[in-house]
């Protein structure tokens, strides 16, 4: 069995949990066994159209005490199911979620653990998971030889397909013990696209000369339906929050499409981007280190260019 992590927010199921699904079920096919999976918190949504994703069964625990991510009470409840079921394989997200949970539920369980996965195992010569390593600039293969095995899945990195099934939904009461941790306050951004589920970002860097002309970053992903991010210089500067950072030192993100503004492209930069599906790249100096990782380039001055595009980007839209 294998056994599948749904993780949410706020009652909403986050985008990376159907390419875990989609991932866990694939898996299952190959080890000729089922996939099922394990929400913890409430949510509206319906869970059963999991099974459109691959999965059989969503067992949902709704304990109130689970509604604050206490990584030893998940970690708990997850072992404690695949237990019940005899799972052998457990999947997460490599998300924040998962970097807390999967290297505590790999020690409890005994079980081998690979972070960052970015394709399904190999089986043709024992379990072998391909992982990416170095920032995103070369892959490993893991073995793991452990009986349990755990794989958390890099994000953006394997299909969503849908079918017409429909899972099982099941409440489980699950023995998480005494929470530990006491949330005394939250402060959470509103109104905006939180990076990690964003299918498009739109970037900007110093060459926006200062605060005031982020408009133009801020109406190109309005318009595109695009969350906003930022280079560290300028979250350092203050311009933009440090949640907006992103990079080997801030957040590192996987969109379908990510358009880097006045973005030299330092290496601590491109750690934190290169695994978006497709780079565009604005910046007046032809010799920027970006452009060698770009699918797309525009050399030219971005005061100049940007207004072109969103002009563009408005008359496609019939603005």
């Amino acid at each position: 069995m294998v056994l599948v992590y749904i993780d949410q927010a706020d009652g909403q199921i986050k985008k990376s949990s159907f390419e875990v699904a989609c991932y866990g079920a694939a898996l299952a096919q190959q080890l000729s066994t089922e996939a099922c999976g394990i929400i913890i918190g409430n949510t509206s949504e319906d869970l059963s159209n999991f099974g459109n994703y691959g999965l059989k069964k969503v067992y949902s625990v709704k304990d109130a005490s689970f509604n604050n991510l206490d990584p030893q009470m998940y970690i708990a409840a997850i072992s404690g199911l695949a237990e019940k079921i005899s799972a052998n394989v457990i999947v997460l997200s490599n998300n924040t979620t998962g970097k807390a949970v999967a290297p505590g539920l790999s020690v409890k369980m005994k079980a081998g653990l690979v972070v960052g996965a970015v394709a399904l195992p190999d089986l043709s010569n024992g379990f072998s998971v391909k992982k990416s390593v170095f920032s995103g600039k070369a892959f490993a293969h893991i073995k793991i030889n452990t009986e349990t095995k755990i794989i958390s899945l890099n994000q953006n990195s394997y299909a969503v397909t849908k079918t017409d099934a429909k899972a099982e939904v099941e409440d489980y009461s699950a023995n998480g013990g005494t929470p530990k941790i006491k949330v005394v306050k939250t402060d959470k951004v509103k109104g905006e696209i939180p990076l990690s589920e964003a299918s498009i970002v739109v970037s900007g860097g110093r060459g926006l000369k200062g605060p005031e002309n982020w408009g133009l970053i801020t109406e190109l992903a309005h318009l595109l339906g695009a969350a906003t991010a930022c280079s560290r210089p300028v979250a350092d500067l203050g311009w933009r929050p440090h949640h907006e950072h992103v990079g080997q030192t801030g957040l590192a993100i996987a969109p379908n499409l990510y358009i880097a503004v006045g973005i030299s492209g330092a290496i601590q930069h491109l750690a934190g981007v290169n695994r978006s599906k497709v780079i565009v790249v604005i910046n007046k100096d032809p010799e920027a280190p970006f452009f060698k990782a770009a699918d797309y380039g525009i050399v030219g001055d971005i005061f100049e260019v940007m207004p072109k595009i969103i002009d563009a980007v408005k008359n496609l839209k019939g603005l």
